[in-house]
């Protein structure tokens, strides 16, 4: 058997490139309004920018973790002076241990 043939209709119907709208909502009909509340919905990616960003903001939490910590080491140490005057940095201790 010979091997079928698609129709020359089925051809012409192929939908052409130009007649797709943008996908997402850039394609979306839209007010000026709404595009100025929502930039991100319409505005392209930029890699650059969000590899920038991502990076400050690491860097933020990093510090901000960073004074946390430093500020729990400090909380449990206190400075006491014994008997013969000598300075000491002893850690609190509670009365149930």
């Amino acid at each position: 058997m010979p091997l079928a043939r698609q129709s020359p209709d089925l051809q012409e119907e192929a939908p052409k490139e130009k007649d797709f709208r943008t996908p997402g909502l850039r394609g979306a009909r839209t007010t000026t309004l709404f595009r100025a509340v929502n930039p991100e919905l319409f505005i392209k990616p930029n890699k650059t920018v969000m590899a920038f960003g991502l990076v400050t903001l690491t860097l933020c939490v990093a510090y901000i973790g960073y004074l946390h910590a430093q500020q729990e080491n400090k909380k449990d140490l206190y400075e006491a002076i014994d008997s013969e005057g000598n300075r000491q940095m002893k850690r609190k201790t509670s009365k149930w241990d």
